[in-house]
């Protein structure tokens, strides 16, 4: 019995649901200790030990996360109405795994592995298609991290670029279906009226924003609320980027500045091709909420300058900014209850001498509701779109004002 007194918690652990096994057999054996007890309880040890899922191994830890966020959205493109099931892709669903494990007192290691998850692809879906033919999987993160409590860390991988989200501070809980990304929806619809689709017209990333990419990135220690990134990709991507996220007195506040530039081919820079990208972006963003009220105030702007663009007799700026307002409340006992409005404005310019010059205007009204108890959320988002579209020659062209209503639910696990 001394070598038991030695085993891990695990094996005791085990140990004790193996004894319970065993009280269900004969009563003469259940009261006989000795013998072969204690040979039968670790055969049963390593049977369970061979079919229960381990968390990491002894040395590095393994957690799961993530969330699912599926919608029904009802949409009026001036010409045609309908209603589709869809992914929010707002904040799509996804699962990840993450691990750590230390190394001495101030170093430590850790790996992230997240794949995103598109049951109806909400960006592929247009009046002629239910954007099924996007069920897929993407690869948002798969990387590992040396970092120190005192120097900071260093990630390589596919991960995010140093100002990947600077446009979406936040402090309401919205940001699971209401965020800077204009075109969530209508990509893939034509506008009415142009017979150019959305997000052809406007360059469908938001400039400023940054995404995700092979890079090794680098992150400071937060320090007094403030923490500053850098990365580097290959064929040269670079960028920095500094946060904010406190609180002040009676206000609590998040902001973030950044600025990259990229020269390579790339989909997400320019839209002249096929030639190399050469392309600068300028991102920030600001929330403040009077935490009492729950009053809350968020705003962001965004710039892409698109060398390649101007070679080409097109405008070599590409705008973005918006701002939200609203009240954040628990009025009920579920959990708190957001409700705001908002408004954004893409100026895109021109994309070259033969082509259109555009500009879109969207208002938002949107509802959420937590529901605490099940880290869940119900939300209903409501976007009105309207595009100011000049041709070549100067001309206005007539469009049709498009108008979606998002309904759904995000859960956490």
């Amino acid at each position: 019995m001394v070598g038991g007194l030695r085993m891990s918690a695990g094996r005791m652990s085990l140990l004790a649901a193996a004894g319970f096994l065993l009280v269900g057999g004969a009563s003469a054996q259940a009261a006989d200790l000795g013998g072969d007890c204690c040979a039968d309880l670790e055969e049963r040890i390593a049977e369970l030990e061979a079919t229960t899922a381990r968390k990491g191994n002894r040395k590095v830890s393994l957690s799961i996360y993530g969330h699912v966020n599926e919608a029904i959205g009802w949409w009026d493109d001036g010409v045609e109405t309908n209603v589709y099931n869809m992914t929010n892709d707002s904040s799509r669903t996804r699962f990840g795994f993450r691990g750590k494990a230390s190394i001495t007192s101030d170093l430590y290691a850790e790996y992230r592995l997240e794949i995103g998850v598109r049951a109806a692809n909400q960006q592929l879906m247009s009046d002629n298609n239910l954007g099924t033919g996007g069920n897929s999987f993407d690869l948002r993160h798969s990387s590992w991290t040396l970092g120190s409590k005192t120097y900071g860390e260093v990630t390589v991988g596919q991960t995010s670029m140093a100002h990947d989200g600077i446009m979406q501070s936040q402090t309401a809980n919205i940001g699971h279906f209401s965020t800077n990304d204009i075109f969530d929806f209508p990509s893939d619809f034509i506008v009415r009226g142009s017979g150019v689709r959305w997000d052809v017209l406007i360059q469908n990333r938001e400039p400023g924003e940054g995404s995700r990419g092979n890079l090794v990135r680098y992150d400071t220690p937060e320090f007094a609320g403030f923490a500053a990134s850098a990365h580097w990709g290959e064929d040269d991507i670079w960028g920095v980027a500094l946060r904010y996220a406190g609180e002040i007195g009676a206000f609590e506040m998040e902001a973030g500045i950044g600025y990259a530039e990229m020269t390579m081919t790339d989909e997400e820079c320019t839209s002249v091709a096929p030639s190399d990208a050469q392309c600068e972006e300028l991102g920030m963003s600001g929330s403040i909420m009077h935490t009492p009220s729950g009053i809350f105030v968020t705003g962001g702007y965004g710039v892409r300058w698109d060398l390649r663009r101007e070679l080409a007799g097109g405008s070599d700026e590409n705008v973005h900014w918006l701002v939200q307002a609203g009240i954040e409340q628990k009025w009920n006992s579920l959990g708190k209850t957001t409700v705001f409005g908002g408004y954004q404005h893409r100026d895109a310019g021109r994309n070259s001498a033969a082509a259109d010059y555009v500009e879109v205007d969207m208002f938002e009204v949107g509802l959420n509701q937590e529901v605490s108890a099940a880290a869940m959320n119900f939300y209903l988002h409501y976007k009105h779109y309207e595009a100011d579209l000049t041709d070549a020659a100067g001309a206005h062209v007539p469009t049709e004002d498009f108008q979606t209503v998002i309904g759904g639910a995000m859960i956490k696990f």
